[in-house]
Formats: C-alpha cells, structure tokens, sequence
C-alpha cells in the first residue's frame, strides 16, 4: 500500500493549515530540527506561508534551541507575544515535541492570550510493545492480539517457517513514527514478548535490517527496542544453557549486546517475558526474575541500555477445582518480595490490573509493593478484551482513572511509575491504522496521557477529533465526541459486570463466551452457581488477595459495605438478591445493563447514520461496517448473558423483557 492510500489520522494537511499560512523560522544544526523544517516546507507549500531557517528573522512562529536551557531533554517552553509565538528547546527532541504542540493548538496558539509556559513530559519512557511476528503465525496470525492488518514491519514471509523477514520498503514505518513523534512516543519495541525462533534472529542474522527501521524511527526521536528469548543463548549461540550464573552465557549476551549497539547506536534495550505462558526463563535453573533481569542489565549496562521484564507471570496450568490458586496474586507473590534487587537500567513493567486487561479490574497492588523498583505501568492500546477494534470503545477514561489512582497517601499511579509507561500497540496495515477509525483515538490518547498523566481524556478526545475531521461540519463532530466519550462505560454494560471479568470465547478472545474459561486451566473464573457469582478474594474467607493492597483499599475491598459495586464481583461471592450500593439486585443489574448497553449502541448506529454523509465515504463506510458488527455482537452479549444468568439463578427480570 502507497502511502498516499494510507489514512492520515490525526495529521491531515488541512491540520497544519494555521502554522502553513505563516511565516516560520527553524533552527539550523541538529537532525531533529531538520525534521521539523521538512514538515514546515510541507505545510507552507500546501497553505502559502513561508519558512527560513534564519531564527533571527522577522517571522509569526519561531523554533529555536537553547542548549542551556533548563527544561530538560523533552521539555520545551512556549511564549506569545501580539500573535507572534516562540518555541524554546533544549534540544532537537524538545523542539519536535513544541512543533506538534503548536499544530495541535491550531489557530488558537497564534489568536490566544499573550502567555510564558513550559512544557515537560511526566516520565522520561513513553513506549509502545509491538507483538508482530516475522512468520504469520497459524494462530495468531501476523501480529498477536493485532486487529488491522499484517505487520508494518515484517512481511509474514511465504508460510514455510523461518520465511519470514523484514519488509523491503519501510515508507509505512516512516509515516507511522511521524504519528508517534506527534503525540510524544520516544521509544517502541519491534516484535512478539512470545519471541519464536524467527524473531529471535532479529538479534543475529536480521540486525542489519533492524538497523533500516531504526533509521526510519531516529528521525523522529525515538528509540528501537527487540524483544528477546530467554533461551537465546541456546537458540542462537549453540549453549547448553541459559542459566544467568553460567559464565558462558554471561559472555554470549554481553557480546550480543556490544553487536546490537555497534550497528544501532542509539538502540534502546530489550523486551522480556519470561516463565510465563511457556516461554522459557531463569526458573528453570533455580534463579529468580531477578537474577535473570539482572544479568541481562549488566550486559546492556555499558551502552545506557535498559532492561524490560514483565511482571506478567502467573501458572497458567491451574486446577479449576482448587480455589485457594488465586491468577491475581501471582504477579505480587512473585515480584514483591524481590524489591529492591533489580538494577537501577531494570523496569519491572507490571499490567495495569491483576488479570488481563479486562474492561474492569483492581489497579494492581504490585504498583504499591516495590517503591525501591523502577516500575513501568503497562496498558493496552490494541482492543483484545474491548471489542478487538470492531467495536466503538475509547479508553482514553479508563487509563484516566488508572493513571489518577491514589493508594492511599502514596500519590496517584502514574507517580508510582518510575520506569515510564508501556503499552501494546493497535496498528497493521490497514488503511486506517487501527481497523476502526475510531480506535486511532486510543492511540492518540495512550500519547497524550503518558506525557501529561493529569490531562482531561475528554480534552484529549476532543483534541483528536479536532485534528482527525478538522473539516468536517460541526454535527459530526458532536456525533464522534457523544459515541467515544460514553464507549467504554457503554461496552462494560453489555459485556462482564461488577468487575468479574472475562466470559469470552477461548482462544480468540472476541464475542461472548460465559463458562469459555470457567473450567480450564487458565485462572479466569467467576464461579457462578444457582446461588450466586464472584471470586471471594477476601482475607476473612477467600484467597487474601484483598489484604495485599495497603490501608485504606484492603479495608475497602475486603468489606461487603465498601467495596464498589463495580468491583463486588471480583473480590466477593454473592447471592444474586445481593442489593448494590445502586439500590439494584446483582441480578436486576446484570438485566438492565445488559438491556441498556445495547440501546446505546442501537443510538451510536442511529447518530452515525445521520453524521455520515459529512465524512469521506471510505472513513463513512468503515464506521457503519463496525457499528453494525458492534450492534450485532453488542445483542448477542445480551442475550448469551441474561439467558445464562435467568437459567443458573431461577429469578425472573423485573420488568418482563424477553430472555431466551
């Protein structure tokens, strides 16, 4: 695909206007600002403004460096004066980061009141995982968990195993780190945690094609990461082992690292997933995660590189049966007693909930449990548990709630996390990005919010829509903020309730499923019988995970009369004639949302309906597909789960609504 055939997202040419009707000034002596200048020349050919490279020179907007300037790397400070601005950085990254803040402003950065501020990222790693595999996996396909498409960055190869590679032409990875760059991403990792065989000679044999897409990424600013094998020493080098103390296999990844960063200087460290789900790690040899983190660290140590392992570690053989196994306390059984152990280039990266990235789940305690750790929050862009990108859901407002949540005197999570932020991508080669149009503001906001923790997700969807239909007729954009802005709260309705979690189909994750996990091995459970549902997590009487949070949450959680009704399920069993904080039933309640969730989407099709014919009709076309599929699969949750929940309780819906 062209890249003149790729949708621009939220950087249509129609977004630059303002700053391409104006005469420019950009620094000169420095690649980033070279970046810059080039989108400058864009836009003022598009608009008729003008650029020079002189800062001296008489102009509406200037984009100057200070080396000594106090704003640090990324920061940058803005300053109006009569309509004329002046961006101020100390350095090409900060000046990148302070040319789309003005484009994001419009033309209220040159109309607005005269104003001095300074702008700074709240943690230094903003980054995005990719789970894209080199071979098209026969599963998961060309990308795990990845609704749009193949990889931008691996062809997939000819379907023989060990076919695939990196793709020849990288003018899609080029576009796509412009976007990133725009929304202030610094770092992305390439491939699959789940490293297979092919991936893991991104190490060896690719590291010259790696070498090309980090390329394409250092002109914005950003750094490349791999995620890597545990077992690579014995994939790659022909050992015997892997084991960290092993002498031989400290030497193999030292040398593996003094490779990586001869070919990519700027290259920023490795992914890794380990004893987790089958992938291989340092249990096996009688260590512990951190041992095996640190002996990676100390290999990456001498070029500033930086070690991820991922905190999602947990027995995916479980026994259904046994209901003192509890899937929730397993990344804090395994990784809070090891604070304080990790090297000062490790980040623990810990998921944002105890599960799986379920619509509704606890902050994870694990956040609270290692103040000597550099913790990365992990999120996920791509839609697995929210609608796999046909569905209409913004979780701009979730990670919102996530990133503002306070422990209890410890300050809000995204203070917590020392290590910056991490997340799963939501991108392929899809036309549009993200499959559904809609799911770019997803990837817009995870930006956002990871710079600026505190901004309003309803400021940053309205920036996006902003930029995204900067032509379109007013109505239109009402329609897109009123179906975003009640999305995720409206899929929550329709899909689990009370914070229960899961009920989708195993294996692929899409459409519901009540009792898909329910006898499996996997610990996703929610224990439904002819008298109740929920997990007892309780001190008192469950698996203790409760008593895991600090005062005042695990008092709160633990007791019946404090924890919120959003949660109960995931923390208590009760009767289904359990009365909510709500003045409803768990049963009433589970009818009602269930009915109303679908109506609400019967009205997101009904409003799009109206707004359409203002949009361009390929974007048109897309949104109603998915709408359509979200209502369908929006019916079917109803009807799966009201059907399922009327049969196992015996007790009718007090209004009379049909349930099969």
């Amino acid at each position: 695909m062209t890249s003149a055939a790729i949708h621009p997202a939220w950087l249509s040419s129609l977004a630059f206007g303002p700053l391409g009707r104006r005469r420019i000034a950009v620094a000169e002596g420095d690649p980033l600002a070279d970046t810059i200048a080039a989108e400058v020349a864009t836009a003022v050919g598009a608009h008729g403004g003008s650029l020079t490279r002189d800062v001296a020179a008489d102009a509406d907007l200037v984009l100057a460096i200070d080396e000594h300037a106090a704003i640090g790397e990324e920061g940058f400070r803005l300053s109006r004066r009569g309509g004329r601005l002046a961006v101020v950085a100390g350095s090409g990254r900060g000046l990148l980061h302070g040319f789309f803040h003005v484009v994001r402003l419009g033309e209220q950065a040159f109309t607005g009141e005269d104003a001095d501020e300074s702008h700074a990222p709240a943690a230094a790693l903003r980054m995005l995982d990719h789970w894209d595999n080199m071979d098209v996996h026969p599963v998961m396909g060309p990308v795990e968990r990845g609704y749009a498409g193949a990889s931008i960055f691996f062809d997939g190869g000819d379907g023989l195993p060990g076919s695939g590679s990196v793709r020849q032409d990288l003018s899609r990875v080029a576009v796509y780190a412009r976007l990133l760059a725009s929304i202030g991403i610094n770092r992305v990792a390439l491939n699959n945690v789940n490293v297979h065989a092919r991936e893991a000679r991104l190490l060896t044999d690719d590291l010259p094609h790696v070498a090309r897409i980090a390329q394409e990424f250092r002109r914005w600013g950003i750094r490349i990461h791999l995620s890597v094998s545990w077992a690579s020493p014995i994939l790659l080098g022909g050992l015997a082992t892997s084991d960290p103390f092993d002498d031989g296999v400290r030497r193999w990844w030292a040398e593996a690292a003094d490779r990586v960063w001869d070919a990519i200087p700027n290259f920023g460290g490795f992914v890794v997933k380990a004893d987790s789900e089958g992938q291989p790690g340092p249990f096996a040899y009688g260590r512990d995660h951190a041992d095996g983190a640190n002996m990676l660290a100390e290999a990456v140590a001498p070029h500033g590189g930086i070690i991820h392992w991922r905190a999602f570690v947990y027995n995916h053989t479980q026994d259904w049966r046994d209901r003192s196994t509890d899937r929730a306390r397993a990344a804090f059984d395994h990784f809070s007693p090891l604070d304080g152990r990790f090297r000062d280039n490790v980040i623990v990266q810990v998921k944002y909930g105890p599960m799986d990235f379920q619509v509704r789940e606890p902050v994870s305690p694990v956040l609270a449990a290692m103040p000597q750790t550099r913790l990365a929050l992990e999120l996920q862009v791509t839609q697995e548990y929210t609608g796999q990108q046909r569905h209409a859901v913004y979780l701009g407002r979730q990670w919102s709630e996530i990133l503002g949540f306070d422990f209890g005197g410890a300050g809000p999570v995204a203070g917590l996390a020392t290590g910056g932020f991490a997340a799963v991508s939501n991108v392929g080669d899809d036309a549009f990005w993200t499959g559904h149009p809609f799911a770019q503001a997803n990837l817009y906001a995870y930006g956002r919010l990871t710079w600026d923790p505190s901004a309003d997700p309803g400021a940053v969807l309205d920036e996006w829509i902003k930029q995204t239909f900067p032509d379109a007729p007013a109505p239109v954009a009402r329609t897109v903020r009123d179906i975003l802005d009640r999305s995720w709260e409206t899929y929550e309705q329709y899909t689990t309730p009370l914070g229960v979690g899961f009920m989708v189909r195993p294996g692929h994750h899409y459409g519901p499923d009540v009792d898909g996990y329910e006898y499996t091995p996997w610990g996703t459970y929610h224990f439904a019988d002819r008298d109740g549902i929920g997990v007892d997590r309780t001190v008192a009487t469950g698996t203790g995970f409760a008593g895991l949070y600090p005062t005042p949450w695990r008092e709160t959680y633990e007791s019946l009369e404090t924890c919120p009704d959003e949660l109960l399920l995931f923390f208590h069993h009760v009767p289904y004639t359990h009365v909510l904080h709500s003045g409803s039933t768990v049963i009433q309640h589970i009818y009602d949302t269930h009915f109303a969730g679908v109506e609400r989407v019967e009205e997101f099709v009904a409003a799009w309906d109206r707004a359409s014919g203002s949009v361009e009709p390929a974007l048109a076309a897309r949104v109603t597909e998915r709408l359509a599929e979200q209502l369908r699969s929006a019916i079917e949750w109803r009807d799966q789960v009201n059907t399922y929940f009327l049969r196992k309780s015996g007790v009718p819906d007090e209004r009379g609504r049909r349930i099969y």
